[in-house]
């Protein structure tokens, strides 16, 4: 008993402890929805830790977790206690208030997070980033010098590499991008056009759409022109496809995500060779820009508005044991975590150089996961030959317009 309230009494101390299976929750029953990868499967997993005779823990992780959480959550009672989400997913939860303010059970339970962890949306905390995400420039070295080419600092340079490295025969796909409709081509067309272009998105102060014709054609063609070095199944491309590709060394050069990098590398790749050889830098520019042609992401969780303040408190509190800085301490690699405690490792090299070269957050705006909805439908039309880029990029603009104007965004 005395063990116990002296735990009580220092709260993060709990959550570094794994002596108490139950986290010091005495009841409540806590239902995850997460996105599918290996950082996120670290978090819920520590989170379960939690359960006991008294506290339910169930997890959904699911790649389609966007498509689910706005019916999952406006049920009543929801039927998820908690989701995971980022800067693009968090949107269609606000506008539709399905999730609760964190500021009462941040100020009784969460004296350990740090002031970037806190998601202020109109001033409230809305949810509790718990790591840093971004596509960013992998190479294998000794490729690139056979091939007698420098690392790549620019898109216009990664095609010039990878048309040498074809030409000479050392590969004859050595590029991967995640071309996989619709949510992957988007991003990646994101990343070039937002992120190394500055291109801009919507109307000052509006929800109406505004793409930059000239930069976001100029961007298609750079997608069309890589297709020959991935290869004739490029719209089958995603982290899932290539980056098994990347560790039998089929692969040279790749823009994956930084929360990846830690299984091509020493220690977690199944191919020790190809492990050693592999480097992370930041994402390319593209078209003379100076910012890397990337978009950084934090990815967090939220709490359910429609579910018992019992079952929010205890949700809260499994999430921050799975958040817990010996979380951290045991799985260092596994992501660049936002947590008190984390020092930089090999894999963050990526994410880091990125951030530094002022890469732009992706938008957090409740509109934008609509528009990057319609992008990844159209843009892919184009790549294949189907249509212009110019009629892509009006076809996504209609798209868009269309699903803002009956969601309300446009009047």
């Amino acid at each position: 008993m005395k063990r116990l309230l002296a735990v009580s009494a220092v709260y993060a101390a709990l959550l570094t402890s794994n002596a108490f299976a139950d986290c010091g929750i005495s009841a409540g029953s806590v239902n995850i929805l997460a996105n599918d990868f290996k950082s996120i499967r670290t978090v819920v997993s520590t989170a379960e830790e939690c359960a006991s005779a008294d506290v339910k823990i169930t997890k959904n992780h699911n790649k389609q977790f966007a498509d689910l959480m706005v019916a999952a959550l406006t049920a009543s009672p929801a039927k998820y206690s908690v989701v995971v989400v980022a800067n693009g997913s968090i949107s269609p939860l606000l506008s539709a208030d399905l999730v609760r303010p964190l500021d009462d059970l941040v100020a009784k339970y969460g004296q350990q997070l740090k002031p970037n962890q806190l998601i202020k949306i109109g001033g409230k905390t809305m949810a509790i980033a718990f790591m840093a995400n971004a596509q960013h420039f992998f190479y294998r070295e000794s490729v690139l010098k056979e091939a007698g080419v420098e690392v790549p600092k620019t898109y216009e340079e990664v095609l010039a590499a990878a048309k040498t490295i074809h030409d000479k025969g050392i590969m004859k796909q050595p590029l991967a991008m995640s071309f996989l409709p619709d949510w992957d081509i988007a991003e990646e067309f994101l990343d070039l056009y937002y992120g190394g272009l500055g291109g801009t998105l919507f109307e000052e102060g509006s929800a109406r759409p505004a793409i930059d014709m000239a930069k976001a054609t100029q961007t298609l063609n750079l997608m069309k022109e890589m297709v020959p070095y991935i290869g004739p199944d490029y719209l089958t491309y995603d982290s899932d496809v290539f980056r098994p590709k990347w560790n039998a060394g089929q692969v040279a050069m790749m823009n994956m995500w930084g929360s990846s990098a830690a299984q091509v590398l020493p220690g977690q790749s199944p191919t020790p060779e190809i492990a050693k050889d592999t480097r992370l830098a930041a994402a390319p520019t593209f078209g003379g820009g100076a910012t890397p042609a990337t978009m950084v992401w934090w990815d967090g969780f939220t709490i359910a508005k429609n579910i018992s303040d019992a079952d929010a408190e205890a949700s809260f509190r499994a999430m921050l044991h799975g958040i817990s800085p010996e979380m951290v301490k045991k799985h260092p690699t596994d992501s660049v975590w936002l947590i008190e405690g984390y020092k930089p490792t090999d894999n963050a090299e990526g994410i880091v150089a990125s951030i530094k070269g002022g890469a732009p957050g992706y938008p957090a705006v409740p509109y934008m996961d609509l528009l990057h909805n319609a992008l990844g439908v159209e843009i892919g039309k184009f790549i294949q030959g189907k249509e212009s880029a110019e009629q892509a990029i009006s076809d996504a603009q209609k798209a868009y317009t269309t699903a803002a104007s009956s969601a309300g965004f446009i009047n």
